[in-house]
């Protein structure tokens, strides 16, 4: 098992800056994907940028160039650096985790942080 504890979402113009973080209760060499995924009122959750291990990275496609996903192996710690932020951008964004257990995996959330941009 893994608890994720989020921080970083708040209010912000368009084309502002926020960083994201979420720091895993265990190693992070230990967990198969981490990334984050959002959801904006209405609407389903969509992925937004994903680490996994020996794929790389993924990102949705309304924010590459803009998002950058990053991590700090020693503070067990993954980054989502949003830049040029713009209002389709405002959702609850979670934390996401899946580990492997057997032959499947288990998948793990934050409790979501408020991203909202507008003037």
């Amino acid at each position: 098992q893994v608890q994720l504890v989020e921080s970083g979402g708040g209010l912000v113009q368009p084309g502002g800056s926020l960083r994201l973080s979420c720091t895993a209760s265990r190693s992070i060499f230990s967990i198969y994907a981490m990334g984050w995924y959002r959801q904006a009122p209405g609407k389903e959750r969509e992925l937004v940028a994903r680490l996994t291990s020996g794929s790389g990275t993924d990102y949705a496609d309304s924010v590459k160039g803009r998002f950058t996903i990053s991590v700090d192996n020693a503070k067990n710690t993954v980054y989502l650096q949003m830049n040029s932020l713009k209002p389709e951008d405002t959702a609850v964004y979670y934390c996401y985790a899946a580990i492997v257990r057997a032959a499947t995996l288990d998948d793990y959330w934050g409790q979501g942080t408020q991203v909202t941009v507008s003037s």
